[in-house]
């Protein structure tokens, strides 16, 4: 096209009207002849005339065929609804990650620099550093209107997610063992609108971003990030979550746990030996009908529930839970446990090991004719005398080995005892040398064993008690709301969920399987970011961190594996290139 062709033969529409009207009204031309060379009736025409005319009455007639430039980026908030929000926000002590997390969900795609700027210039300050506690009260004292929940539609989009973007890493490992087949199998419940799957996963999302308790909406109602992880546009507010746990039941509970347990069972994860402890979960109300229990945490007598806990030494992972325990069922447990895993997942436990309040002796007589024990004995000052009184020459030393690959020297007795409650023979081994002042007694039914063994098991047990302390810490068993035991039970038992998909994912971590929940957490998913949904893949765009180039490299092996809740589109877990 040449530049006498370009004005001779306009191709855009407000082209073409410019140039009729100048042939029209400078070339003076008739409208007959205009119409017939642009292409217009001659009615048409006319009534192109007269607008232009009433755009000349009305001011300047430029914008119908020019256009203006501004200098500047176009503005992003046009009605100032946003930069009205934003400074609400930051008025309820918000920060910018949360305060863009808000946004977000209230469909307005802006970036943290936008809002810095924003509250820049309003003359707001920065927020003073604040720990995580500070934090939580914050934004639990603030009522937020989250959209309904509902399932994601999966549409191209792009949006951020605050704080715990890192637990959609863990979403292959859920497929890989086939825990969502699990759940999917599972008694538990669903509403008309969020189907069991996403239910079960609203609640370990909670746990494994290290939410307090679900009694107010907080900030995890408008995290689109926890909501990915359920495959739901954000996570249901609190009336949901107890509406929900109002329809579980304990056999639910129970046919879960021994599901999971036959998923670990087929992937090897369990050994021949449980280590079982009671841990107790205080409720902070007046509820009469709750029994006092000891918390050692507290060092007194609470109105609590007392929970059963089972672990796998060598995994770390939970097998077993029951917050259903009263105290004259105490001693049975250790049979009732017994009984569940090997009638109901056909395990093959050969070795208990548990504390010395655990059972009664009679108790042990019934365990000795089905599995082999290892417990600590009470010590009494006779029996403290009777082996002081011993000669040193029979005391024999023996090298135990630690954790840390180094070993201790230990002095030892192995002997053989009568107990009365018993009925019977047991194995005693009185150990010193372990920084007590008195000796600890090992009693047990195996006699084939050797004593450093034994010692090692007994020392792993402690494992089960870390175990309990990061249940109560980190997923919050001792902030529960509620005194009713079945949904104390079923937070539990998520709890458990929550705890054994940690566990999965640590024991693929070189150097970090046996680090403690909340250092996952805190190292490895407790990272913010952005997600860009496409058509065929997820992208996760984690923000820069120091663990970051090592959870890639475990994330390298699911590259090509589909989603099944993310309507079966790949997951790719990537770095962005901010911090």
């Amino acid at each position: 096209m040449t530049p006498e062709n370009f004005f001779l033969n306009p191709q855009s529409i407000n082209h073409k009207k410019y140039e009729a009207l100048r042939a029209f009204y400078i070339d003076k031309q008739s409208g007959g002849k205009v119409a017939k060379r642009f292409g217009y009736t001659l009615s048409s025409f006319y009534s192109l005339t007269r607008d232009f005319k009433q755009a000349i009455s009305q001011g300047e007639p430029s914008h119908h065929f020019f256009l203006t430039k501004t200098k500047g980026r176009k503005q992003i908030d046009q009605t100032g609804e946003i930069n009205r929000l934003i400074i609400d926000l930051r008025k309820k002590y918000l920060s910018v990650p949360d305060i863009k997390s808000v946004i977000n969900v209230h469909g307005h795609a802006v970036s943290e620099r936008y809002i810095c700027n924003i509250l820049k210039k309003d003359g707001f300050a920065r927020l003073p550093r604040r720990n995580d506690m500070i934090r939580e009260r914050v934004s639990s004292e603030i009522k937020f209107e989250a959209p309904k929940s509902s399932p994601l539609n999966y549409i191209s989009e792009t949006f951020s997610g605050q704080n715990s973007m890192g637990i959609l890493c863990l979403l292959p490992y859920v497929q890989k063992y086939a825990i969502d087949q699990l759940i999917l199998n599972s008694g538990y419940p669903e509403t008309s609108t969020i189907d069991k799957l996403a239910s079960i996963l609203s609640f370990t999302a909670l746990k494994l971003s290290n939410v307090r308790r679900y009694s107010a909406d907080d900030i995890w109602c408008m995290d689109r990030g926890l909501g990915l992880f359920a495959g739901l546009n954000v996570l249901p507010k609190n009336g949901w979550y107890t509406s929900y746990s109002h329809r579980v039941t304990r056999p639910m509970n129970r046919e879960f746990l021994k599901g999971l347990n036959q998923v670990f069972s087929k992937a090897g994860l369990l050994s021949d030996t449980a280590n079982i402890d009671f841990t107790t979960i205080p409720y902070w109300g007046d509820d009469s009908h709750l029994e006092n229990n000891w918390s050692g945490t507290r060092n007194k007598a609470l109105p609590s529930i007392a929970a059963a806990l089972a672990q796998d030494p060598d995994s770390g992972v939970i097998t077993y839970g029951d917050a259903n325990v009263r105290h004259e069922q105490k001693t049975d447990v250790a049979v009732e446990f017994l009984d569940f895993y090997r009638n109901d997942v056909g395990g093959k436990i050969q070795f208990l090991v548990f504390d010395s309040t655990f059972t009664t002796y009679e108790n042990l007589a019934k365990l000795g004719n089905k599995v082999k024990f290892l417990t600590i004995r009470r010590r009494g000052k006779k029996i403290v005398d009777e082996l002081n009184a011993k000669p040193t020459s029979s005391w024999k030393k023996i090298r135990v080995a630690m954790a840390n690959g180094k070993g201790r020297i230990l002095k030892v007795i192995d002997e053989k005892i009568f107990l009365k409650d018993y009925r019977g023979e047991v194995r005693q081994i009185a150990i010193t040398g372990h920084g007590k002042i008195k000796p600890a007694l090992l009693i047990t039914n195996d006699f084939t064993e050797p004593c450093e063994k034994l010692i090692r098991k007994y020392t792993r047990r402690w494992l089960v008690e870390k175990g309990i302390s990061e249940q109560i810490e980190f997923f919050h068993l001792n902030l529960v709301s509620s005194s009713m035991v079945i949904k104390v039970d079923f937070d539990l038992t998520m709890s458990i969920l929550a705890h054994n998909i940690l566990r999965l994912f640590a024991i693929e971590l070189p150097g970090y399987s046996h680090e403690a929940d909340y250092t996952l957490y805190k190292k490895f998913l407790a990272m913010s970011g952005k997600v860009e949904i496409s058509e065929d893949k997820v992208s996760v765009f984690l923000k820069k961190k120091r663990h970051l180039p090592m959870l890639l490299s475990a994330m390298e092996k699911f590259k090509d594996m589909r989603i099944n809740i993310f309507g079966n589109r790949k997951l790719k877990i990537l770095g962005d290139s901010t911090t």
